[in-house]
């Protein structure tokens, strides 16, 4: 089905995202899933062909066009490409909207432009190890000192990014008193003494995606790291979810769309008793299954995008794009690699590196469970 959320400006971006990908990424993506994290030096060509900050005002070197869809341009040709080491869509989806809506105008100035460049990589540090998708459950602490500094002690684990990250926006606790009005965010940069990076963390996919654990002891975050309001961290966080989820519902309808791909390739070259395997008539019913799921899952994800691009997505909307999307990715991957038979499980396969990679997509960003409990509590407000 024709797709018509994009137009030639975007049909044009895409060009530039594949071929900074061809050129700057499939060459050395196998070495960065060995080593456990990206080259710094990705971060900073990607900064240069505009990829970091598409919406960031042109004042801090940014592309000064506030349109998620070129976004999503980058997050489905990463998820198209298997190039799943690339941080890109965390800094631009999920961090971006943090800095140009709550920094401050000197924040914007010292952060934004290293943003853009590439030069500064970004995390977010919501996940504790006693809490996960229970936000409000978290116990790192921030206490303010007399001259309005900040005093953090705390850990957070899963962190995209956290390895490489110069800079990282931290949920603390700040009240303990005052429940959801509680939480504030500050921003923790490189170097600050306390600060520590734990294990980059073996996951069972991503592998070229570095994930650690941080800790913070009696870190001193100065009072100009705030980020927005003290006591509305929480506030801040529902609100930005919805677009970190949407972009886990873009790249995993893209990275559904991979995998038939592949296996389409697959069994029409794969010989089985002697014709192929696309011959067979229970092949070309789990063809037919899997093209229609992720067909009818990819309008909603492009209604969605529009909605969200014209200000109007729901926060049970987004829920159910990022679960019903992620579900959609692991039933279509698990069946393409029972259709790649033994070879399905090699990991010289681009198939059996969607499989593992595909896994956490209903897990981060809110379980699906999460998204299901959030969609039910609107269905019976």
């Amino acid at each position: 089905m024709q797709r018509d959320i994009f137009d030639a400006d975007h049909d044009a971006f895409r060009d530039t995202v594949r071929t900074f990908l061809a050129k700057e990424v499939l060459p050395h993506h196998d070495q960065w899933e060995a080593d456990g994290h990206v080259d710094r030096a990705v971060w900073k060509s990607a900064g240069a062909a505009g990829l970091l900050g598409t919406d960031v005002p042109e004042e801090f070197g940014g592309g000064g066009v506030d349109d998620f869809r070129y976004n999503c341009v980058i997050t489905e040709e990463i998820s198209r490409a298997g190039t799943s080491g690339l941080g890109f869509p965390l800094q631009n989806d999920v961090i971006a909207p943090y800095l140009l809506r709550l920094a401050t105008p000197e924040q914007k100035k010292r952060w934004l432009p290293g943003f853009c460049s590439g030069e500064t990589i970004t995390a977010i540090a919501m996940t504790e190890p006693g809490t996960g998708s229970d936000l409000q459950g978290i116990q790192t602490t921030a206490r303010k000192t007399d001259d309005g500094d900040w005093i953090l002690n705390g850990s957070k684990t899963f962190i995209t990014n956290g390895i490489l990250s110069d800079l990282v926006i931290v949920v603390a606790k700040t009240d303990p008193e005052a429940g959801a009005r509680g939480f504030s965010l500050l921003v923790v940069e490189r170097g600050m003494a306390g600060f520590e990076r734990g294990r980059n963390l073996a996951k069972v996919g991503m592998k070229a995606q570095d994930t650690a654990e941080l800790s913070f002891t009696d870190v001193r975050v100065p009072a100009a790291n705030l980020l927005g309001e003290e006591g509305q961290g929480f506030i801040y966080l529902m609100q930005n979810l919805a677009q970190e989820r949407l972009s886990i519902a873009v790249g995993s309808v893209a990275g559904a769309a991979r995998a038939l791909e592949l296996t389409l390739d697959y069994v029409k070259e794969r010989k089985a008793f002697g014709k192929p395997v696309s011959a067979f008539q229970n092949t070309r019913f789990e063809l037919a299954e899997m093209d229609t799921e992720v067909t009818v899952t990819q309008v909603f994800v492009d209604r969605c995008i529009r909605q969200h691009v014209e200000g109007e997505l729901s926060i049970s909307d987004a829920a159910k794009a990022k679960w019903w999307a992620s579900d959609v990715l692991k039933r279509v991957v698990d069946r393409c690699v029972q259709l790649h038979g033994g070879y399905g499980y090699m990991l010289e396969y681009p198939i059996a590196k969607a499989f593992v990679d595909s896994r956490v997509q209903s897990i981060y960003g809110g379980t699906n469970e999460i998204m299901k409990e959030i969609i039910g509590r609107t269905l019976i407000s």
